[in-house]
């Protein structure tokens, strides 16, 4: 295992900016996930760390060795991606082999590296198959096993689950996290799906234009966000502006506190759907009126309108089977301790 130290990372194309002074420590044997929209850096920040992009500044450091400059096939890092990548017209055993075969890795010990990796990613029998005959979770799998028959110090991911449906994308999920731990290789995950970063990080890395905007374990940004935008990418969120008197802002008459509130300043205050209660059991209350139920099993998404118009989102478990009507008007509170400040 080794961890990866990235300082002062920047990179543009034709005079525009894609990473800006990025500066970010991947400890060894962590499960990071990079999350943001198109375009915010993620994919350009993952191959600076695999050597097919060259940063204008900055350093990479793999295990405490400087690989800024080092070519991709001498940092014995291993790779998915999106497509898979596999070689159509190599069985599922050669196209595992193809990384041992540049490292000179022959013979019996090739074939006992491939086994062994085929059968950690559970495909064990399935060594002479093309990849025509395998199903998307299977040609993903073999990516995964020629990624990992080399023995990475690093593992980079490039939305590998993107192109599987939700249910097979979420079996893959908890084996991909499997493998990760029983190998205990420092393993980077690009994707722009919220759910699978909180599912599967030890900690996440939001990007934003370029920029890490925040960077923790999963339940400590969804639940302490520091900017709108990360509230918003990570999950749903709630949001009243106004000016802190008296230890709380007022909207449309009702006032609204969070801890450690600056008296005088202009704030934002964000609130998770499924903090909110549709009782006047907390001290942070406001009236609303549901404009629409969505129904979805198990929970309810109340979509309402609150003072002044605002709209506002309420998740809600259907326990009881009842579901407020269109039009019902409600009292909807929340503590203050789940009132979030955020920046912009």
């Amino acid at each position: 295992m080794s961890d990866v130290k990235l300082t002062g990372i920047a990179k543009s194309y034709g005079g525009s900016p894609v990473l800006t002074d990025i500066t970010v420590d991947f400890p060894s044997g962590s499960f990071t996930s990079l999350l943001g929209p198109s375009g915010s850096g993620k994919t350009t920040l993952l191959r600076i760390i695999a050597g097919f992009i060259t940063p204008e500044a900055g350093q990479v450091t793999i295990g405490g060795e400087d690989v800024t400059r080092i070519p991709v096939w001498a940092r014995n890092i291993g790779m998915v991606f999106q497509s898979y990548a596999l070689f159509p017209h190599m069985s599922v055993r050669d196209n595992v082999a193809f990384g041992l075969g540049q490292r000179g890795v022959k013979g019996a010990e090739a074939k006992r590296r491939i086994d062994e990796a085929l059968e950690m990613v559970r495909l064990p029998g399935f060594a002479e198959r093309l990849p025509k005959q395998l199903s998307g979770g299977q040609q993903q799998r073999v990516a995964m096993a020629r990624a990992i028959v080399t023995g990475p110090r690093v593992l980079l991911l490039d939305e590998p689950l993107s192109a599987l449906d939700r249910r097979l994308r979420q079996e893959m999920q908890v084996e991909l996290l499997s493998l990760q731990r029983e190998i205990g290789v420092t393993t980077i995950f690009v994707t722009h799906d919220q759910e699978e970063a909180l599912t599967l990080s030890d900690q996440v890395a939001i990007l934003d234009r370029g920029r890490i905007v925040q960077m923790g374990a999963p339940a400590a940004i969804y639940e302490r966000p520091a900017t709108r935008f990360a509230a918003e990418f990570l999950g749903d969120a709630n949001f009243f502006t106004g000016r802190v008197e008296g230890g709380a802002i007022t909207v449309a008459g009702h006032r609204i506190t969070a801890p450690g509130l600056a008296e005088g300043r202009d704030v934002t205050l964000a609130v998770r759907p499924e903090k909110i209660s549709l009782d006047a059991a907390y001290e942070n209350q406001l009236r609303a009126k549901v404009l629409n139920a969505i129904y979805a099993g198990a929970n309810l998404t109340y979509l309402m309108e609150g003072p002044g118009g605002q709209r506002l989102k309420v998740f809600a478990q259907n326990s009881d089977g009842v579901i407020l009507p269109n039009g019902a008007e409600v009292t909807l509170s929340w503590p203050a301790a789940h009132t979030i400040p955020v920046e912009g």
